[in-house]
């Protein structure tokens, strides 16, 4: 064995059987993020499905359950983010009504007018050059 890998010698077909402490302690390691699941496999000689075994056992981690991590950082933006939709929501909301109440003066002037005012200002509109564009 060299100097950089430390591992158990393999021995085919024994049973090996490893402390709850042991698992436990190896547990923490993955969760710390000091071994991952393969080298862990590697240096003791275990197979994959004991390890994660152990993790379902000894931490928080339940079986087919993703868990998200989320930085504090991401978690106030996306805050922030929900606020500016619900604050722009109002606002198209408030535009909206000022449309249909503009859209209903413009129905009830007609009327007492006599003529549709909507077709009379666009056609009175200025196309930028200083001149009415009618003239």
């Amino acid at each position: 064995m060299t100097k950089e890998k430390k591992q158990f010698a393999y021995r085919p077909k024994q049973m090996r059987y490893f402390s709850t402490e042991f698992k436990k302690e190896k547990v923490k390691d993955l969760q710390a993020g000091k071994l991952t699941v393969s080298e862990l496999a590697t240096l003791y000689q275990v197979s994959r499905t004991s390890i994660y075994k152990w993790l379902y056992l000894y931490s928080s981690i339940e079986k087919g359950v993703t868990t998200v991590v989320q930085m504090e950082s991401e978690e106030t933006k996306v805050k922030e983010l929900m606020q500016r939709i619900k604050e722009l929501e109002a606002s198209v909301g408030r535009k909206q009504l000022e449309i249909e109440y503009l859209n209903k003066l413009y129905e009830i002037s007609s009327d007492e007018v006599g003529y549709d005012l909507k077709k009379r200002a666009v056609q009175k509109l200025w196309n930028g050059s200083g001149r009415n564009p009618k003239q």
